[in-house]
């Protein structure tokens, strides 16, 4: 399965993202506020029972996810609004499933929300959009990803709970 572990948006930060402005441009999608997350570790393909085992070991502790200040590109084709808080608690994750799923990334962890991805030039007016609020990160998630005609579909396999 594809699996990564995430933390999920908390309902008043994604009803409040929700009203950003979404223009319309070709090939720009926006993603949909129930699929809403901050990755803190992209697995791949990989056994959920292992997965689950390594994060029944994780240590961390709850942290604070703070929004903004703008809306920005990531690379060339994604809008994301940047998250920051969340550097020490990916980190575990990291150390956690190390020896699960894809090697980790070794780039640093840079959090972020995809709002939208675009086949294209993303529009100016897609980006520097005001954002901001903060969410209580008390638990991560194993997720599973699956690739469908109509974008991503996200499915939450196991939660667990920091501190």
């Amino acid at each position: 399965m594809r699996l990564f572990v995430a933390a999920w948006l908390s309902v008043e930060v994604a009803d409040a993202l929700a009203g950003l402005p979404r223009p319309e441009a070709p090939g720009l999608r926006w993603t949909r506020p129930d699929q809403w997350h901050v990755t803190l570790r992209f697995l791949g393909e990989a056994d959920p029972g292992e997965v689950t085992a390594a994060l029944d070991e994780l240590a961390a502790t709850p942290a604070v996810a703070e929004l903004g200040p703008v809306t920005r590109l990531l690379g060339k084709r994604v809008v994301v609004a940047a998250v920051a808080g969340l550097d020490d608690l990916a980190a575990s994750v990291v150390a956690a499933t190390a020896g699960v799923g894809e090697p980790p990334e070794e780039r640093a962890f840079t959090g972020h929300l995809t709002l939208a991805r675009s086949k294209g030039p993303v529009p100016p007016g897609a980006v520097g959009t005001p954002v901001a609020g903060s969410f209580l990160v008390d638990e991560v998630c194993l997720v599973r990803s699956r690739t469908l005609p109509e974008g991503a579909a996200y499915e939450t396999l196991a939660r667990f709970r920091l501190g």
